[in-house]
């Protein structure tokens, strides 16, 4: 039977790369794909990974009904056995519902990729939805990892290295963005808490007076 599977995770674990592999699995055995994104790093319309990969893809907008895009598609007469849908947690939760209806009432898969949780640790809508609704939610296996070396399972959003907590949800940017630019970075929990990252550690590394001891 046909699912909805949401493949989840933080930033930097693998997911566009698993949904690109998936992609190119199917079409070298004759498979025609649809793919959907948003605010991708590599710019619209694109599919990208970090290891250097890129595709073409469908850019979604605000308010577009993916149900009756793919409706349209076959309609013309034009293939589709199976849907990606990577960015998938800047989607709306309606648009995370034509995804199922796409897999109820068109038999097709639907492989969703998308980190579950924002810069604040509060699930994304779009996330929120597919937890809801997906036949299966897959955690990739490939951990991410928090400067620390512990397995990061948290999302931070940084300006110039030091982690902020307010601000819009949605800002596009990258783990790799240079220093004194909006850029995410993934910590564990801890470190997380303590809004320390990468810079700061490594500034309270190198400062004198990192623990109160006191030579008397």
């Amino acid at each position: 039977m046909p699912e909805l599977v949401f493949f989840s995770g933080t930033m930097d674990c693998g997911k566009s790369t698993l949904a690109l592999q998936i992609e190119h699995n199917r079409s070298a055995r004759g498979l025609v794909g649809m793919i959907f994104t948003r605010n991708d790093r590599a710019g619209e319309g694109k599919l990208s990974s970090r290891l250097g990969l890129v595709t073409d893809a469908v850019e979604v907008g605000d308010g577009a009904d993916l149900y009756a895009y793919l409706v349209d598609h076959l309609s013309q007469g034009r293939r589709a056995d199976y849907v990606i849908a990577d960015e998938a947690q800047f989607l709306a939760p309606e648009q995370i519902d034509q995804l199922a209806r796409v897999v109820d009432d068109l038999e097709l898969d639907v492989y969703a990729f998308g980190i579950t949780t924002d810069f604040r640790s509060k699930l994304f809508p779009g996330s929120q939805r597919l937890v809801e609704l997906a036949d299966r939610v897959e955690v990739l296996q490939v951990e991410a990892l928090c400067w620390c070396g512990a397995r990061a399972t948290h999302n931070a959003r940084t300006v110039g290295g030091v982690m902020v907590v307010e601000g819009a949800q949605v800002v596009v940017g990258d783990v790799t963005g240079s220093a004194d630019e909006i850029g995410y970075e993934v910590l564990c929990r801890r470190h997380h808490r303590r809004r320390m990252t990468a810079a700061t550690a490594h500034a309270a590394a190198l400062s004198p007076d990192v623990l109160p001891v006191s030579s008397g």
